[in-house]
């Protein structure tokens, strides 16, 4: 059973004209369906004065589904034709992350409308096209399912705590306030073995939200 999926490495956008419509194929990684709404509103919001914003997402349905395996997690796909004639624009989008077996990842094609109607096949063609050309700016990497933890400690064990997490390679944010926040980033199959030596180097003094 494969632990690890393909999704895209940051954020790209490409743009292309097709008689005398920009396309601009914006794509962006996120790990849950709040992350993928978040930036389909900022596209909009950004590029409010195009003719069509259309949205495509593939990302784990729910925080339980996130936590899974790779191959276990049960996936949110969702799409809109945002005023586009039915089935020829988000449908086409999505078809792209489906067929490139791309997840965790959200696309936005943004459409400014040249004058000249394109038709169905056309903008099939488009709309496909844009999420393709956005995918390969974006980049595409293989990667493995994580889940956040929030570790909180006193003072007297945060050098501590932050030596275990740091010499463990994981991503994390330290926030020093009244006590010591960090915000971690681990891969699921390396949880366990976090959480046992935060336990085990603090004598169990450390407070871990998972």
């Amino acid at each position: 059973m494969s632990d690890t999926y393909l999704t895209v490495a940051e954020s790209g956008t490409a743009t292309f004209e097709v008689q005398g419509s920009e396309f601009l194929g914006h794509v962006a990684p996120a790990d849950t369906v709040a992350a993928a709404e978040e930036f389909v509103e900022r596209v909009r919001a950004e590029y409010d004065d195009a003719t069509h914003n259309v949205p495509a997402y593939r990302v784990p349905a729910g925080e339980a589904s996130a936590r899974t395996r790779g191959s276990e997690v049960m996936l949110r796909e969702y799409s809109s034709d945002d005023g586009e004639p039915t089935g020829s624009a988000g449908k086409p989008a999505l078809n792209v992350l489906q067929q490139r077996e791309i997840r965790n990842v959200v696309a936005v094609v943004t459409r400014y409308y040249g004058g000249t109607n394109l038709g169905v096949g056309g903008l099939a063609r488009a709309y496909s096209r844009a999420v393709k050309d956005g995918v390969d700016e974006a980049g595409v990497i293989e990667e493995r399912p994580h889940r956040r933890l929030v570790v909180e400690t006193e003072y007297d064990d945060s050098g501590t705590v932050r030596g275990v997490i740091e010499s463990s390679g994981v991503e994390f944010d330290a926030d020093y306030d009244e006590r010591v926040r960090f915000a971690l980033r681990v891969p699921v199959a390396e949880v366990g073995a976090l959480v046992e030596r935060l336990n085990s180097a603090t004598s169990g003094r450390v407070e871990i939200d998972r």
